[in-house]
């Protein structure tokens, strides 16, 4: 593997290997505000299989996360109603920082600071590869979307409205 090539390990990349979980590296030039649209256009993905990892709250406060297709946006009163909060919003940047571990932008499933329950929108589990951040920006990695579920206990919703 050339030597730019290789991203140095983050927490999301040391707990799928402490797993034993195959995944493929992607990094890509980041972009202030790209988000999945961006890098899917870079690396040549279709922004479909580019899954974004969102940190929202409930009304209370309690951090969890979304995992949503790149080109599509969460639903958070669909979201609400099926995980039986009053409602979801997303963090400011900075608590989702907090909650995370990770910078908004990079924010990984995998690895995060807090342990919060994890959402994934179904038809991702329908994809044969999902590309999902590895933990810093301008890296994403490739696993079979099964494993947010196998890892993470991910509760599959159905909350995405097309963009």
């Amino acid at each position: 593997m050339a030597k730019k090539d290789h991203v140095s390990e983050t927490p999301a990349t040391a707990l799928l290997k402490a797993h034993k979980v195959a995944f493929t590296e992607h990094p890509y030039e980041y972009l202030e505000h790209g988000g999945a649209q961006h890098s899917a256009a870079v690396l040549g993905f279709d922004p479909f299989t580019v899954v974004k990892t969102l940190v929202m709250e409930d009304q209370d406060g309690k951090p969890l996360l979304v995992l949503m297709h790149g080109n599509r946006t969460v639903s958070t009163k669909n979201l609400a109603r099926q995980i039986g909060a009053k409602s979801v919003a997303p963090c400011k940047p900075e608590v989702a920082n907090r909650h995370s571990g990770y910078l908004v932008g990079g924010t990984s499933p995998f690895g995060t600071r807090k342990a919060m329950p994890v959402f994934i929108e179904e038809s991702i589990l329908a994809l044969p590869k999902i590309a999902i951040n590895g933990g810093r920006r301008g890296y994403l990695v490739g696993i079979a979307p099964q494993v947010c579920v196998d890892l993470l206990g991910a509760k599959a919703v159905h909350c995405a409205l097309a963009e």
